[in-house]
């Protein structure tokens, strides 16, 4: 009898410790498959800001062309005197800011549309003081 004892006990505990072998094993998977989700979505939030990153960097080289554009159009003509005129692009509200001076009201309407002509799309600010020399 202590013998079928002996053995019956060495039976359940079998049973319990390959139980637990499964339930250790199909932990061990759910982890790994939860630890791949959350890679995952760590990966496409990266993505997402690598993507937002690229916009903004697109946005600010755009602005920055849209500046030289404005300049280089402002310096080439020659009935505006763009020596005391500063030009600003801000990407993110799509502006051309005109600072400075000029010597006369016209010149700096002229420099006015000059800006809007070379930057479609951008609202012009037209900041420019008239300073009769």
């Amino acid at each position: 009898m202590s013998m079928r004892i002996t053995c019956f006990a060495t039976i359940v505990a079998s049973v319990v410790f390959l139980g637990g072998c499964r339930n250790t094993a199909a932990g061990a998977r759910e982890d790994a498959a939860n630890a791949a989700d959350k890679v995952s979505s760590a990966a496409s939030d990266a993505g997402k800001a690598t993507t937002k990153a690229a916009a903004s960097t697109g946005a600010t080289v755009a602005a920055a062309v849209e500046t030289i554009d404005v300049k280089s159009a402002l310096i080439a003509d020659r009935t505006v005197d763009a020596s005391a005129i500063n030009v600003d692009t801000f990407a993110e509200t799509k502006t051309v800011v005109l600072k400075g001076s000029v010597p006369t009201t016209e010149q700096r309407e002229e420099a006015g549309r000059i800006a809007a002509a070379e930057a479609p799309g951008y609202r012009i600010d037209n900041q420019l003081a008239v300073v009769k020399p």
